[in-house]
C-alpha cells in the first residue's frame, strides 16, 4: 500500500497544476496466462506529457501455463539474465526501454549473491546511465528455488 500511495503522489507530481483527475489513466496487463488472476505484470499510469510504467518482483518464473516453474535452478546469473529479458520485453510492450529505468529494486535470497546481481544489472544496461537502486536480500521469494526478483520504475514522455 506504501509503495502505490508514494508511486501515485510521484505520477501527481509530474502532472500539471490544471491537470484534473480524469486526465490520469491506470492500466494492469498481463502477457502470460500464468498471473492471471494472481497480479499484474505492469501497471501504467499516463499523465498529461509522462508515462510511469511499474513492474515488480520480475524473475525466473518460466512464462509457460503452468505456475511455478523456475528456469535456471541454482543458477543466479541464469536467473538475474532470464528476469532482465522479460523486464526489456515487458518495458518495450509499454513503449519504453531499459534506458527509460528510474528505479530499481533487486531482491536476492543469499547475499553471497550481492556482486552477481550487480554483474548482471551492468551487463544489462551494457554502458546506459544506471538509475537508482535498492539492493535487499530477504528469505524467500515468491517460488521455492528463486534466487532473484526485480521490481523496475520507468517514465517516457507521451508520444
Amino acid at each position: 500500500m506504501r509503495r502505490t500511495t508514494i508511486a501515485l503522489a510521484f505520477a501527481l507530481a509530474l502532472a500539471p497544476a490544471a491537470a484534473s483527475a480524469q486526465s490520469l489513466e491506470k492500466k494492469n496487463y498481463n502477457y502470460s496466462e500464468w498471473t492471471k488472476g494472481l497480479f499484474s505484470e505492469a501497471v501504467t499510469v499516463t499523465l498529461p506529457g509522462a508515462k510511469m510504467i511499474f513492474l515488480a518482483g520480475v524473475g525466473a518464473e518460466d512464462e509457460g501455463p503452468t505456475r511455478g516453474v523456475i528456469r535456471h535452478l541454482g543458477d543466479l546469473m541464469g536467473q538475474c539474465r532470464y528476469a532482465y529479458d522479460k523486464i526489456k520485453r515487458v518495458l518495450e510492450k509499454n513503449g519504453a526501454t531499459l534506458a527509460d529505468t528510474v528505479k530499481i529494486v533487486t531482491y536476492v535470497t543469499d547475499i553471497r549473491h550481492q556482486m552477481d546481481a550487480g554483474k548482471c544489472r551492468g551487463e544489462a544496461f551494457a554502458g546506459m546511465p544506471l538509475p537508482v537502486h535498492t539492493f535487499l536480500n530477504i528469505n524467500q521469494l515468491a517460488w521455492p528455488g528463486m534466487l532473484v526478483e526485480v521490481d523496475v520504475t520507468a517514465v517516457v514522455g507521451n508520444k
